[in-house]
């Protein structure tokens, strides 16, 4: 998740009583025509509608083959499919998180499957033992949905000491994942389908490479690609030295991020909504051209940008010309709070931590992503073995081993 933009969740959905809860009923090994071997099993999710939907989960292995049929890897997938529905006019979307390296965990059981864990209403996890709950915010009442875990995340393996590598690097990623895309589409008899890519953080990345190898390689036509978080321009997101461009799309989410803190003056801790537009204002009017002019800028000039920064930023304006105006996110983290002896949360700013001193640049961890990466992964393995009546003897790798 190396790619994630700094995000500030003001708004989060209450966690609320399950209006129905899930029932798996039963369940049982099954062989497909293609000769992989899932477990299925059946469950119903009610919507914030109060729409009922019955589902089949089907939870396993696809195998991947290279030219001469030897199998080279295993593909571990959840696919959900909403009962007596006709497949060739029901939309399938294919999901996966970024990294790159991540397996689908955050989009299954965070956002888009029939289960989410349950947080606390701010955000923060509760002491175990943890729990899942009837996610009433699920697309199946849209689609049905497919998570996939990219080779050497999740479950997915290489197999007969296949070097896991050759399915790691943008193209070798785009094709180890199309290649299943079309497998399974024979698998499950779903060529028909409408079909759909939701992508988030790199995952965004490998959709738009996915939509054109797809249609390039199998004529496989995409209707629609979801982009959660998206980075499709890596220069929006790399701070090497002489690239400003992140340096000024960064502004209006550290002014969120401020504002969430209080480290705003009181006439723009009053409207959110209109203190990012002008924070927008600032950094493309200002901001940005006072950046493209480099040394050729006025000290009188500088002081003016670095005023209006402190103003938008919260941080202060001497810290800002000792940065010479230019603040990258994981300073950012680390100075906003910094006289309280804190730092902000790198997913998601509303978090804070300790660092082991209170002197260095950057931030030691990310506050908000070790409160959730504990319950996340005990939750998505205590699921696959009790709701959806999966096995599995390897560890589900919430990160792989992606290089390059």
């Amino acid at each position: 998740m190396k790619y994630f933009l700094l995000s500030l969740l003001l708004a989060t959905s209450s966690i609320v009583t399950a209006q129905k809860q899930n029932k798996e009923t039963d369940f049982k090994n099954e062989l497909t025509p293609a000769g992989i071997t899932v477990v299925s099993s059946n469950g119903s999710v009610t919507t914030q509608y109060g729409k009922v939907i019955d589902y089949t989960a089907y939870t396993g292995y696809l195998n991947l083959k290279n030219d001469t049929g030897k199998i080279i890897a295993k593909v571990f997938f959840t696919y959900y499919k909403k009962m007596h529905e006709d497949v060739a006019t029901r939309p399938i979307c294919f999901t996966f998180n970024g990294g790159p390296g991540s397996c689908s965990v955050w989009l299954h059981i965070g956002a888009l499957g029939p289960k989410r864990l349950v947080l606390k209403d701010d955000g923060t996890a509760p002491p175990p033992p943890y729990h899942i709950t009837n996610n009433e915010f699920t697309w199946l009442d849209k689609t049905d949905l497919v998570f996939i875990d990219p080779v050497a995340t999740g479950y997915s393996r290489a197999v007969n000491s296949e070097n896991p590598h050759q399915f790691h690097g943008y193209n070798e990623d785009v094709q180890s994942i199309g290649l299943f895309i079309r497998n399974f589409l024979s698998s499950y008899e779903r060529w028909a389908s409408p079909k759909y890519l939701a992508g988030e953080s790199y995952g965004t990345t490998r959709a738009a490479g996915l939509a054109s190898f797809l249609t390039d390689n199998y004529r496989i036509y995409i209707n629609g690609i979801f982009l959660i978080s998206p980075i499709l321009n890596f220069g929006t997101n790399n701070y090497y030295v002489g690239n400003e461009l992140p340096l000024a799309l960064y502004i209006p989410s550290y002014t969120a991020a401020a504002w969430y803190h209080k480290k705003l003056a009181p006439v723009l801790q009053s409207d959110l909504q209109k203190t990012l537009r002008a924070s927008e204002e600032f950094a493309i009017n200002e901001y940005a051209p006072a950046l493209l002019k480099g040394e050729k800028l006025s000290n009188e000039e500088k002081e003016k940008i670095a005023e209006r920064m402190s103003y938008f930023t919260g941080l202060s304006k001497t810290y800002i010309l000792q940065a010479n105006l230019r603040v990258d996110d994981n300073r950012f983290y680390k100075e906003l709070l910094r006289n309280e002896e804190l730092s902000i949360g790198r997913f998601d700013a509303r978090f804070t931590g300790r660092n082991r001193d209170n002197a260095g640049e950057y931030v030691d961890f990310d506050p908000s992503f070790t409160n959730v990466d504990g319950p996340f992964v005990s939750t998505i393995n205590d699921y696959f073995l009790k709701n959806l009546h999966f096995k599995e003897e390897n560890p589900y790798n919430i990160f792989g081993n992606v290089y390059p």
